[in-house]
């Protein structure tokens, strides 16, 4: 073996670290943004919990200190570039940087295309693109600006890639532009080292998927549909994705960039 052997294959583990390091989470208030955070509070990462529901944030953020992360709190959603840079700016006022970038806010809204309402439509395309481009802008400027290399994880959806006839209209189109986002920004990025990815789960158990746990006709028949795609022959759960996604924010992942990981106990494979 050469005598020269780096530092990190002595120690594997210490590619996953991401201790003392900042992240903003977008959507911290819903399962995969809760996961998420639980998960790098747990790793000593400093965070800033953004969502629309203070409530549901505090909740989270006490789940993060039990883990001895350091977690703050913002109740805004990014609807606007202004929303975004207010955001940004209270990272920087919190913790002094930004280094992880976590855009995990979604929504759905089921709906036929022949039946949907377009402010249905607009209202889920504004929630999970809109908002993203507007975060992407403002942590991805002051990361270029700053000269930060900075890691950034979009959440996406297999829906991102295959239709579906149970009225996913607004939300497989908004997942379709997810995934373009990711590899636009991990192109434009690249030359400033800042890694752009997103994860793509299936079915996972989650407030966006409640509907489909009722005796809603519509609903049952999505999950058994689901079910029977999935190799695996279970619906995902959050601690399915989080290993994802600590690959994805750690310098394990830093010649990975502009991939959308299918995280879909197979899914996507048949």
């Amino acid at each position: 073996m050469s005598e020269e052997i780096h530092e990190y294959l002595k120690n594997p583990l210490s590619m996953y670290d991401i201790a003392g390091k900042t992240a903003i989470v977008t959507g911290a208030s819903g399962a995969f943004g809760r996961g998420i955070a639980i998960t790098l509070g747990a790793l000593g990462v400093n965070l800033m919990l953004v969502s629309g529901n203070q409530e549901e944030l505090d909740k989270v953020a006490e789940e993060v200190r039990e883990v001895g992360g350091k977690a703050a709190t913002m109740v805004r959603r990014p609807d606007s570039q202004e929303d975004a840079e207010a955001i940004r700016d209270a990272v920087l006022e919190n913790f002094g940087d930004i280094k992880m970038l976590v855009i995990a806010s979604g929504l759905n809204i089921p709906g036929f295309v022949h039946e949907m309402e377009y402010d249905d439509w607009q209202e889920v395309m504004d929630a999970n693109v809109r908002g993203a481009w507007f975060m992407a802008k403002a942590v991805g400027g002051y990361w270029i600006e700053n000269e930060i290399k900075g890691k950034m994880l979009l959440m996406s959806s297999v829906r991102g890639r295959h239709g579906n006839y149970s009225g996913y209209t607004a939300y497989c189109t908004s997942k379709g532009a997810t995934d373009s986002l990711t590899r636009v920004l991990a192109t434009e990025w690249g030359q400033y080292g800042t890694t752009v990815n997103a994860i793509a789960p299936t079915v996972f158990r989650s407030n966006l998927t409640a509907w489909m746990y009722g005796d809603d006709e519509l609903g049952q028949a999505t999950r058994a549909r689901s079910l029977s795609r999935i190799p695996l022959k279970r619906l995902g759960e959050v601690e399915d994705l989080t290993g994802m996604a600590l690959y994805l924010l750690s310098p394990a992942s830093d010649f990975c960039t502009g991939q959308v990981m299918y995280v879909d106990g197979g899914y996507t494979a048949g």
